[in-house]
Formats: structure tokens, C-alpha cells, sequence
């Protein structure tokens, strides 16, 4: 198939989709369709979404590819909506920076870093599908161990967890746990003066940039391993 007319096929695809398409997906999907001229159709495509002022662009994300809005549009599309902005309390987004660089992690093992109870703030990152248990530890009582999801992946907007800064560009989490760069953006609410443990009792929600669930974009993640 010539080039110009897969291009259409395949923002077709991208736009029906409610989670990133890989090139190997979109090339399933094509059958008959060589993979290379897939990628480089996509990449024509990505190349023509950021040209000229768009509202929406194509983005690499969480292994896949997505359309997303202009995060600068959020607040006329939360007016369209009629939704306010959703946040993630400070105690819920350093658990999960915790969990995104030393996974797989235990509740014994992150509550040995925070040293607070976590049970409550896991349970709302559970929620938001952001961590997942991913198997247990081999080890007296089998506790489970957690890990960050796709959809963690599609709301920070990072291809893979190694688009996260190095623990090099941060403090050690152990010492002075510090919120990595990529996340800061999402802590918009402050705690008002509650402990830690205070805020780990859930009722969190999360800024999502460029998402569909919330309205500052399209697409919708699923709660499967990174």
C-alpha cells in the first residue's frame, strides 16, 4: 500500500484506540503491510501532528502510540466537561515514586523507607490503577509485591521506565525522599498541614495530563505490567 493512503489508516487506528498502539500492533493489524513501512508512515504522520498549531499531537507513550491534547488547551476542555483538576496528594506521589524506581516492592519494604503505614495510600494507587500487584516475594509469609502499571506509564507520559530521571538526579530516596522531576508537575495540591499518615488514608485522585479520563486529552490506559 502506498505510503500517503497508510498514513490515514493508521491515525485512524490511533484515534480508535483506547490505549497506545505499538508499531507491531498497527502492523498486525495491517496484514499484508511490511513493518518498516508502517514505522515510517507513523513517523510521517508524528512529523506532520507537530507541524503548524494543532490542538492534538501524536505521542510516544507507554510502548505505544497516542493521540493526546495540547496540555495549554486543559482548561477549556475541563470547562467543556464541567470537571475541576484532579490532584494526587504528596504522600500518594512519593509512594509512587518509591515503587516506580525500586520495584518490585513490598508494603514492608516501602513502609521501611516512609516509615509511616502505607496501606491506605496503596490502596488508592491501586485504585487509579497506577500500581498493581505483580507476584510475591519468596520469602516467609509470601508478601505481594507491587509495581507501576501502563497506565502510570500514560499518565506521567513516559515511553518506558527508563524515560525516568537516573536515581543519580535525585536524593536518595532512604535519606530525604524527593519527588522525581517527571512527577512534580502532578503534586499540585499541598498537604494543609497533614502527617503523612493522615494523607495515606486515600480519597486521592489524580492530575492527568493529556488523558481522555480526565479532560485535558484522549486515550485510556490499562492496569498491566510495566
Amino acid at each position: 500500500m502506498d505510503r500517503n493512503a497508510l498514513k490515514p489508516i493508521i491515525e485512524a487506528l490511533i484515534f480508535a484506540a483506547d490505549h497506545p498502539l505499538s508499531v507491531d500492533r498497527l502492523a498486525a493489524v495491517l496484514e499484508g503491510e511490511a513493518r518498516d513501512d508502517v514505522r515510517e508512515a507513523l513517523r510521517e504522520l508524528v512529523s506532520d501532528y507537530s507541524s503548524g498549531l494543532r490542538g492534538i499531537y501524536i505521542e510516544e507513550v507507554a510502548g505505544g502510540y497516542q493521540l493526546r491534547t495540547h496540555p495549554g488547551h486543559a482548561p477549556w476542555l475541563r470547562r467543556l466537561f464541567k470537571m475541576g483538576m484532579q490532584r494526587i496528594s504528596k504522600a500518594a506521589l512519593e509512594t509512587l515514586a518509591m515503587i516506580a524506581y525500586r520495584q518490585p516492592l513490598t508494603r514492608a519494604e516501602l513502609e521501611g523507607i516512609r516509615g509511616v503505614d502505607s496501606a491506605g495510600v496503596l490502596r488508592t494507587l491501586l485504585e487509579k490503577r497506577l500500581v498493581r500487584i505483580v507476584g510475591r516475594k519468596d520469602e516467609p509469609g509470601r508478601p505481594v509485591v507491587y509495581g507501576t502499571t501502563k497506565e502510570f506509564l500514560e499518565t506521567f507520559s513516559l515511553k518506558d521506565l527508563a524515560s525516568l530521571p537516573t536515581l543519580k538526579e535525585i536524593e536518595t530516596l532512604e535519606e530525604a525522599p524527593e519527588l522525581p522531576e517527571t512527577m512534580e508537575g502532578y503534586a499540585t495540591e499541598n498537604d494543609g498541614g497533614k502527617t503523612s499518615e493522615d494523607n495515606s488514608a486515600g480519597g486521592d485522585s489524580v492530575e492527568k495530563e493529556g488523558r481522555g479520563d480526565d479532560p485535558s486529552g484522549k486515550g485510556h490506559g490499562e492496569p498491566q505490567g510495566s
